[in-house]
Order: C-alpha cells, then sequence, then structure tokens
C-alpha cells in the first residue's frame, strides 16, 4: 500500500495517540442509548461526520461488520443492540487505532454492566479485503472513510461490502458530499483527502457509485452542513460547502445506472384528485395523504396526464417507521 492509502493510514495511527491531530470531522455522533456510557477517551477518538447507527434498522440484532473502528464509539452503540459474542466486527487497517479501540472497548465494560469486550471483534484489515466470508454479515457500516477513496478504490470498496453482505443486507454509510466537483489541486494533496476534506463526491456520483455496487435502494437519512473550503485558504474561485449525507442502502443486485435505483431523498407525493385513492406504478396513495416516494417514483407521477399528485421537494431525510429503542434496554 502506498501512496494517499499509506498516508491516510499513517495520519490515523498517529492521530490515535494525539486524538487532536485527527480533528477533521466536525459533526458528532449524539445518539443516546440507554443504559450507555461512553468513556471520554473513546469519544475523544471519534471521527465522524455523521453517523451510522439507526435504531430502526437494528431491532433484528443483526451482525455488523464496521469499517474503520476509531475510537470504537460506533462499534459499542452496535453492540448495544445485539449483544452477543462477535456480533460487531470492528476492521482496521491502522496498529495503534486498532489497539486505542480495544482498550476503549474493555473501559467501556466497566463503565456498562450490560457490556462484554467479547460482542465485538477487533480485526487487522481494510475495506478492500474484508477478513469474513461471502454474505455472512447482515450490515456494513463506516463513518467518513469512504470519501477519503479515489474512485477506483471506492468502487472496491463497496464491491467488497456487497460481497460480504447477506442478500437484502444494509450498507449504512455516513461521508461528506461536495457542491460541485472538487478541483483536482485539492484532490491530490493527501493530507486533506485524509481530513475528510479533499475526496468528497457531489451527491449524483456518490449514488451513482453505490448503485452501480449492486445497491438499488438507497434512503437518505440526514443532510446537513459539514464545513465550507473557503475560497482564498483552499485556492479556489469560490467558497466550497461541504455537507454531511448519512444513507442506508440494501443489496439488491448489480445495475447498470443509478437511474434503475430507487433513491429516497424524503420526497412525497400528495394525490388530490377525485377519488379516494389511486394506484400508479405499485404505489398507492390516498387522497390527500403524503406518502413517502423515490425520486425515480416521484418523477413518474409528476408526469402523470390528470396532473392530480403533488410532489413535495427533498427533505434529505427519509423516515421510515422506527422501533422504539427503549424497549430494548
Amino acid at each position: 500500500m502506498g501512496g494517499y492509502l499509506a498516508a491516510a493510514q499513517a495520519f490515523y495511527d498517529a492521530a490515535a495517540e494525539t486524538p487532536a491531530l485527527g480533528a477533521c470531522c466536525v459533526q458528532r455522533n449524539d445518539l443516546e442509548l440507554p443504559g450507555l456510557v461512553v468513556p471520554s477517551a473513546m469519544e475523544a477518538l471519534t471521527f465522524s461526520c455523521g453517523t451510522t447507527v439507526h435504531p430502526g434498522e437494528l431491532a433484528d440484532a443483526p451482525t455488523a461488520l464496521y469499517i474503520g473502528v476509531g475510537g470504537g464509539l460506533e462499534a459499542l452503540q452496535f453492540a448495544w443492540f445485539s449483544r452477543r459474542p462477535a456480533s460487531v466486527i470492528a476492521v482496521e487497517p491502522a496498529p495503534r487505532m486498532r489497539q486505542a479501540a480495544e482498550a476503549n472497548l474493555i473501559q467501556a465494560a466497566s463503565l456498562n454492566p450490560w457490556f462484554d469486550p467479547a460482542f465485538v471483534r477487533v480485526m487487522a484489515g481494510d475495506a478492500f479485503a474484508l477478513p469474513v466470508p461471502d454474505e455472512s454479515v447482515d450490515l456494513v457500516a463506516q463513518n467518513c472513510l469512504f470519501n477519503i477513496f479515489e474512485p477506483a478504490d471506492l468502487r472496491r470498496a463497496l464491491a467488497e461490502a456487497a460481497r460480504v453482505l447477506r442478500p437484502g443486507g444494509r450498507l449504512m454509510m455516513s461521508d461528506p458530499i461536495a457542491e460541485r466537483d472538487m478541483p483536482k489541486h485539492l484532490r491530490a494533496d493527501d493530507r486533506l483527502r485524509a481530513m475528510c476534506m479533499a475526496g468528497a463526491l457531489r451527491f449524483e456520483d456518490y449514488v451513482a457509485e453505490i448503485a452501480a455496487a449492486g445497491f438499488g435502494v438507497i434512503e437518505v437519512r440526514s443532510r446537513k452542513p459539514y464545513r465550507s473550503l473557503e475560497r482564498v485558504a483552499f485556492g479556489l474561485d469560490a467558497d466550497l460547502a461541504l455537507d454531511a449525507l448519512d444513507t442506508v442502502s440494501r443489496k439488491t443486485g448489480p445495475y447498470g445506472s443509478v437511474c434503475e435505483a430507487e433513491i429516497f431523498t424524503g420526497r412525497r407525493a400528495v394525490y388530490v384528485g377525485p377519488n379516494d385513492r389511486i394506484e400508479s406504478g405499485g404505489v398507492e396513495l390516498p387522497r390527500h395523504l403524503p406518502i413517502a416516494v423515490s425520486d425515480r417514483t416521484a418523477l413518474r407521477l409528476q408526469t402523470r396526464p390528470e396532473k392530480d399528485v403533488l410532489i413535495t421537494p427533498p427533505t434529505w431525510r427519509h423516515a421510515p417507521v422506527r422501533t422504539e429503542v427503549e424497549t430494548l434496554a
């Protein structure tokens, strides 16, 4: 391994001992779970731009594979739901970061009576060669990691995630995205790429890569401001805004084009015609009730000759029915 990948590993190896070095990710995972106490050292080593832990997806106590364990926070949160040995597999290429995560998990056990460090198995490895068999896990998660990859390496990582997921499995990701193409001089800066600032894709390109890897349903759970790359400091023609994007994608099979995928960005369809309800393309719309639809379905409904369906703009927050986490404590 060389080039920008080696630079990224060295960066996070150093951050394991001096967390301030990795203070590139400005959002904090603010999920609170009953009976879960997070060690301060674990919190300090949390390098994230959003969250990959979505309680509504975790009621079945899935086997989770987490890529890039960091300080271990989200691995601990996944373990809160599964609570069985090796139910969370945390893969990390940086040796010192693995050691820090293991130490943090031992400390977490002293603070949380329900937690056993055996619930999380920390393993050496990377996103391109995950050390688990084909179709062996229910979900794969990564937070603020895949944006570091060059497009060809991103495709390798997504293909590897698809390989290890069972059919219908979920890929939970949080990454920065850019409002426009990242300039070449920033993409070539290995340190800025490691700091989750220079590798971000546009939303359209990001979801196209996910869909092409065999994830035919992509749900945007959150999109919010991440940071701004200031014009003078970064040598730009204009300031460049980055957003943090949280998604849940479902493994369905190979897709040749993003146009074939169902991407949910929070749009709603409202039927305003004379009937009590209509059915269009497999979607049932009761009169006057907003129904969540994919962008693809929204486009189809918008072109109905009857002009009897209103489509709301994206909210960037598709919210399926969630499980009440309090019942799992």
